[in-house]
């Protein structure tokens, strides 16, 4: 099962663009945009982000939308340097490698 989590960041150089974390499989997928009519792109996370992805997580624990156990396993990822193990798009190996 795949848990979403999104939020705005402004930038004073880049602007406003939206980060969306998705956790799945003992992965995070890092991605952001900017403007509606953009793609999402990779997006190497900080040390804020993974601070609000933790406060985004705990937020929905008392909620019960995130079991205990997922909201450890997603401390425990965003303790993990650099973006994950996936990045960008998603490729899983069932069709024609493009690189």
């Amino acid at each position: 099962m795949s848990i979403t989590f999104g939020w705005w960041h402004r930038d004073p150089v880049e602007g406003k663009y939206q980060i969306n974390a998705d956790v799945h499989g003992g992965n995070i997928e890092w991605t952001r945009h900017q403007g509606h009519h953009t793609s999402w792109l990779p997006h190497t996370p900080t040390d804020e982000d993974r601070e609000r992805l933790v406060y985004e997580a705990e937020k929905r624990v008392p909620r019960r939308l995130i079991t205990q156990k997922q909201f450890e396993e997603i401390k425990r990822l965003s303790e993990n340097a650099g973006p994950g193990k996936i990045s960008g798009k998603r490729i899983t190996g069932l069709g024609p490698s493009f690189t």
